[in-house]
C-alpha cells in the first residue's frame, strides 16, 4: 500500500507526518522551512510511494477560513501544480497546535524542548494525519 503524507503548513515552517506502508500508524517525520517544502516533497516522493497528501486548513470556530489561509493557499496551489498526479485532501486543523502542546506535556517533555516550535509542527501534522485516517475508517463502516 502507498503511504499518506500530512502537512501542517505555516508561514515559516511546515510540519510533515507520514503513515507506515500499511497505513496503520501516523508518525511525525520532519519540520521543513515552508520555502523549501516543494524541494523536500520532490525528494521524498521520488523515494517513497505516497497516495494522498493531507493538508491541515486553519478554520475559525464559526467554520470560516482563518486569517492564515491567505498565506497557506498559494503554497497549496503551487503543490497541486507541481504534483498533478497526487490526490490532495484538506482537513480542519482546528486546535491541533494546542493538542500537540498538551501531548508534549503529557509525554513529560521538558519545558525547554516544548518551546521548540518545530516539534509542535511535526506533532500537529501527525494529529492532522491521524484525524484523516480516523475519518476514513468511519466512512468504511
Amino acid at each position: 500500500m502507498k503511504r499518506y503524507l500530512a502537512l501542517d503548513i505555516g508561514r515559516k515552517r511546515t510540519g510533515v507526518a507520514v503513515t507506515d506502508t500499511n497505513r496503520i500508524i501516523a508518525s511525525a517525520l520532519e519540520t521543513v522551512p515552508t520555502h523549501e517544502l516543494e524541494a523536500f516533497l520532490t525528494s521524498y516522493l521520488k523515494q517513497n510511494e505516497v497516495e494522498k497528501i493531507i493538508i491541515g486548513m486553519p478554520v475559525q470556530l464559526n467554520n470560516t477560513p482563518s486569517e492564515s489561509v491567505k498565506f497557506i493557499q498559494p503554497v497549496i496551489n503551487r503543490l497541486k501544480k507541481v504534483f498533478p498526479e497526487m490526490e490532495f485532501f484538506m482537513v480542519d486543523e482546528r486546535f491541533t497546535s494546542k493538542m500537540a502542546f498538551q501531548t508534549m506535556i503529557d509525554a513529560g517533555i521538558k519545558k525547554m524542548q516544548r518551546q521548540d516550535k518545530s516539534t509542535v509542527d511535526k506533532i500537529s501534522a501527525t494529529l492532522i494525519l491521524q484525524s484523516f485516517m480516523d475519518s476514513e475508517k468511519f466512512k468504511n463502516l
